[in-house]
């Protein structure tokens, strides 16, 4: 897990309701033949480190930006696809990340829902899952506001039901409630920073990765530093898998068979996707089963199986079952869909 500087207002890759209409610039249309790829958005927005809170091991961090487009993930094809436009009555985009603070892992909750109250004004909303490429892994959604003044925002987080080994195994199976307080004023909106990405927009690539210091960021190891023997490496829509053998862990009785899903560029997890795998030798099939969604702070977000051994000569077959239904920010929204399947050579 990667954690790098931080500023109050930072680059955000992407108007009004209470605030005034300038306060927001308006998105720059989306680009024309956009690749099946992930590719650079038309602009990047700033934001506002709106708070922090802490309960346990839990962590919270909450974010603000301009209001902006992104996707829902309705099913497997772009066509499933359902792409949240700004509204009437949207004042900014509210972005939490959760996370553990021994081991400094990213925390993929299953659900996030937010209360944001002032005086006798209140919302309350469950925000989505979202990869976004400055940020990776977060939960987000638009929201109106009451104005300028201070906010309490009361955030509830599930309790994980993914598999959780290493230092996080048997931490976070129960429900949080973190809460904070935080300031926003129609001055602040204005002072955020907004960039239109005029010669790279469309093109394949990625914007930076958001610097912080008080909180990580969701990121996968490289090849070298993942555990056991490393098996080969494949792409499928645009995703990079790698996939390793670990024999001697706890993490399976046998041989653990473990594969990496990531971006392309950030080395970002994806998580909410079904992968299952078909182990061959000599001609017949030795395992057929599911790769288990799993949480580990040294792998990350990453998706295996217990397996008798893998040799020589052996192939591996992994099928994306489920495309990933996390939603998704500008410059994800057309990867991560057509997703055939793919074989390693062992």
């Amino acid at each position: 897990m990667q954690t790098s500087g931080f500023t109050s207002a930072v680059a955000l890759a992407g108007c009004a309701g209470l605030f005034e209409t300038q306060t927001t610039p308006n998105e720059p249309p989306l680009v024309e033949n956009r690749p099946d790829a992930v590719y650079y958005p038309t602009h990047t927005e700033g934001m506002e480190m709106a708070g922090m809170a802490k309960q346990g091991r839990w962590r919270l961090g909450l974010m603000y930006s301009f209001p902006h487009r992104f996707w829902l993930m309705g099913g497997g094809t772009a066509e499933q696809q359902e792409k949240v436009t700004i509204e009437d009555g949207d004042d900014v985009h509210l972005m939490a990340t959760v996370w553990d603070a021994e081991t400094m892992t990213v925390l993929p909750a299953g659900d996030v829902r937010i209360e944001l109250s002032k005086g006798d004004w209140s919302d309350t909303r469950t925000m989505w899952p979202m990869l976004s490429q400055n940020m990776g892994f977060h939960f987000g959604d638009n929201m109106g506001l009451d104005g300028d003044g201070t906010y309490t925002a009361d955030v509830q987080v599930s309790g994980l039901s993914i598999r959780r080994t290493g230092a996080l195994a048997g931490e976070f199976g129960s429900a949080a409630t973190l809460s904070t307080e935080f300031e926003v004023t129609q001055e602040k909106l204005e002072n955020l920073p907004f960039e239109e990405l005029d010669q790279k927009k469309g093109s394949q690539g990625a914007v930076p990765t958001v610097e912080m210091d008080m909180m990580p960021t969701s990121t996968v190891p490289p090849k070298a530093d993942l555990p056991g023997q490393f098996i080969g490496e494949q792409t499928s829509g645009d995703a990079k898998f790698l996939a390793t053998a670990v024999k001697d862990t706890k993490m399976a009785e046998e041989t653990y068979l473990l594969v990496s899903p990531r971006t392309p560029y950030r080395s970002y997890p994806i998580p909410m996707m079904s992968l299952s795998t078909s182990l061959n030798r000599g001609g017949e099939s030795v395992f057929d089963g599911t790769l288990k969604p799993t949480l580990d702070p040294e792998i990350g977000y990453h998706y295996g199986a217990n397996v008798s051994g893998i040799k020589s000569g052996d192939e591996l077959l992994v099928s994306v079952d489920s495309v990933p239904q996390v939603s998704r920010h500008e410059g994800y929204e057309t990867a991560f869909l057509k997703m055939p399947k793919m074989t390693f050579s062992v």
